[in-house]
């Protein structure tokens, strides 16, 4: 799985390509850590994910959390 990120203001956008599962879960959770914690918003854009296991939701949840408690949002955009 291929993970990029950019920032713009309070936003971070996150495109995953490839799988979110089990062995790829891990590296996506280690760079949401690294966030900055001027982020209120997060976007994950999924047009290039092809598939998502429940250890890659909890992540997501994970990360919802954290932006939650920031009053913050998430949005997810092109789902497949």
């Amino acid at each position: 799985m291929e993970i990029e990120k950019r920032t713009e203001g309070s936003t971070l956008l996150v495109r995953l390509d490839g799988r979110l599962d089990t062995m790829t879960s891990p590296r996506l959770e280690a760079s949401l850590k690294e966030m900055s914690n001027d982020i209120d918003h997060i976007v994950f854009d999924f047009e290039k994910l092809d598939y998502i296991s429940s250890a890659g939701l909890r992540v997501l949840l994970a990360a919802y959390k954290v932006i939650k408690a920031k009053k913050g949002d998430i949005k997810i955009i092109q789902v497949n």
